[in-house]
């Protein structure tokens, strides 16, 4: 084992560029990992070393990441990771996973001498592209210090937000009130329809004013205004997961949150209306507007 080799485990649409970004800005080894032989292959051409071998990866690297779609991948991979892994390595996740499963993970690593990161990742994938990604750690600050380099390799915003947990409790939250503003957006744009705005005026103008949101001017001007939600981006069903997590640490804490219950409905309708379970997640519009034509394309 190189305690100077990375390991990459999930190529999927935000992993493989963090991926290639690691490659490109750390100045080490890097082996890409994934069940799918299509991003191998990518990432062979761009000079990587790849492997289907989550063993490998454990006996062969001193830090990994890993980018699952949620916690169920992110429990496999990591049953099938440690038993091949030894003291002193670390692992730094990246996947939005439910917080008690991210605890339970690390205790599982650090009763072998091996530290845990959780570390997920917001913004879009061309942020991932450009390596201009936010990311929320939960980790100790001696394991922060060692990880922040490779992590400033994909990302321009790095929080410690405390031990391990943290950062997920922190991305939860982001994306809970970030699907709440997308929903109040897409009430907002059906009623100003309806009452004979133009859409474009409407939203433009409120962007002017205190409505003004990062959500407003990303999801509401590039998506629901033209409605376009293309495959292969974060889902419907990717947001329903988040969602769900929130709810369930709101029940932990003992918080009633109405209104992101009321979204998560909003989410689930949406998901029963065929290919719009797999579109970019804004699609929810159409539950809000029925009248509209949502435009599904392939996304790159």
């Amino acid at each position: 084992m190189s305690p100077n080799h990375i390991g990459y485990i999930g190529l999927g649409v935000m992993g493989e560029p963090m991926c290639h970004n690691l490659r490109k800005k750390s100045g080490q080894t890097v082996i890409a990992c994934d069940i799918d032989p299509a991003p191998l292959e990518r990432a062979r051409k761009a000079e990587l070393q790849a492997t289907e071998s989550l063993e490998e990866i454990a006996k062969n690297c001193g830090t990994i990441f890993i980018s699952m779609p949620s916690g169920v991948q992110l429990e496999q991979v990591c049953g099938g990771l440690l038993p091949h892994m030894t003291s002193g390595q670390t692992i730094v996740d990246t996947t939005t996973a439910p917080v008690a499963l991210t605890k339970d993970l690390a205790r599982q690593f650090q009763d072998k001498g091996i530290d845990y990161a959780d570390a997920p990742i917001a913004r879009t994938r061309q942020a991932a592209r450009d390596g201009t990604l936010a990311v929320m750690v939960g980790a100790s600050k001696a394991v922060f210090a060692r990880i922040e380099p490779l992590i400033a390799c994909y990302a321009n915003d790095i929080s410690l937000c405390g031990d391990v947990g943290s950062g997920q409790v922190v991305k939860i939250l982001n994306n809970m009130i970030v699907a709440e503003t997308v929903n109040a957006v897409a009430e907002a744009l059906t009623i100003g329809r309806r009452a004979g705005l133009d859409d474009a005026l409407l939203l433009d103008t409120l962007a002017k004013g205190s409505a003004d949101s990062f959500v407003l001017r990303n999801h509401g001007v590039k998506a629901m205004l033209p409605g376009v939600f293309p495959l292969r981006a974060f889902s419907v069903n990717y947001m329903l997961k988040d969602m769900g997590y929130a709810i369930d640490l709101a029940e932990e804490t003992g918080v009633e949150i109405k209104g992101a219950r009321t979204t998560n409905e909003v989410l689930q309708e949406a998901a029963t209306k065929g290919v719009l379970a797999d579109a970019y997640w804004p699609a929810l519009l159409a539950v809000i507007d029925p009248t509209i034509d949502p435009q599904t394309p392939d996304g790159d």
